[in-house]
């Protein structure tokens, strides 16, 4: 699998920049369950999106790979496709990516609230040169078009000492990428850019593929609906499959951005949301509904 079309890695875990790999581990083993294809029979999408959780910690846990991905130096190596022939047991799976015991059934696989946001590399026998403190002062947020995005685009930044700098930004980047001018700024400090690639829609585009995050009140991610969400082509029908949780994806084939005859996807992200306003009658069926809830279990 060529990843010509790079994501955010750390959202697809969840997770903020520089996590740790604690948080890390925790947050690959949270989703690798949730998406793996032997637990989601019924889920078209789960293949994929399992595929891209364990690129993801593939590459930030390696300190090396996460380097090269961080500092966006054109396009990431090709990714063997370790799943070309099937998956493995999910135990299986995750004993031999992470060298875990997984026999333990009751283990809480929840990612506790963390205060320690510290940019911590993962543990290896020669320890990486730590990364650099990166201040509000030294990052610049820079708006590229879908098109400027795909195709690469020249772009002239002012520092804040007064200094031009051009720089050209690789082909196939996406919204949340980070690009590193070393040494430009004032003491041979190193300055940041923060690629912002989004449309009025809402959508965010990432290479080939564009990202929509799609709110649902409970009862339609309960009970499934049909909904129209924004595309590149404008608005189409998405039928919404009933008991969709936050962080489920559904796929539009065929939507995202097009490159040399290549036409990407486009990725849905179910986000439930709670009503700011809930009226009494509202309210008393949902604690109907909690009554029933705790009955049952």
């Amino acid at each position: 699998m060529t990843s010509i079309d790079n994501t955010d890695y750390w959202s697809l875990l969840g997770l903020s920049p520089g996590s740790n790999p604690d948080q890390l581990k925790r947050a690959f083993r949270r989703e690798a369950r949730k998406w793996h294809p032997d637990l989601n029979g019924n889920d078209l999408n789960a293949e994929e999106r399992f595929k891209l959780v364990n690129e993801a910690y593939a590459v930030l846990s390696d300190p090396l790979k996460r380097k090269l991905w961080e500092d966006s130096s054109g396009l990431y190596p090709e990714f063997n496709d370790p799943y070309a022939n099937g998956f493995p047991d999910f135990n299986e799976y995750l004993e031999v990516v992470l060298g875990l015991n997984t026999k333990d059934e009751n283990e809480d696989l929840s990612d506790p609230f963390e205060e320690d946001n510290q940019r911590d590399w993962p543990t290896t026998s020669n320890p990486p040169t730590p990364p650099v403190q990166v201040n509000e002062d030294l990052e610049t947020l820079v708006d590229l078009t879908p098109d400027e995005a795909l195709n690469g685009t020249s772009v002239e930044l002012e520092l804040p000492e007064g200094t031009l700098v051009e720089i050209q930004t690789p082909p196939f980047a996406g919204d949340g990428w980070r690009l590193r001018l070393a040494g430009v700024a004032q003491g041979g400090r190193d300055h940041f850019i923060q690629l912002r690639v989004q449309t009025e829609d809402g959508l965010r585009i990432d290479g080939l593929r564009v990202l929509y995050k799609l709110e649902l009140f409970p009862h339609d991610a309960v009970l499934g609906c049909a909904i129209d969400v924004p595309t590149l082509d404008g608005p189409v029908t998405l039928q919404v499959p009933p008991r969709s949780s936050s962080g489920r994806l559904l796929r539009l084939r065929g939507r995202g951005m097009e490159f040399d005859g290549r036409r990407g996807d486009h990725l849905v992200e179910i986000v439930v949301v709670i009503p700011i306003d809930i009226g009494d009658a509202e309210d008393a069926l949902y604690r109907r509904l909690q009554e029933i809830s705790m009955d049952n279990n």
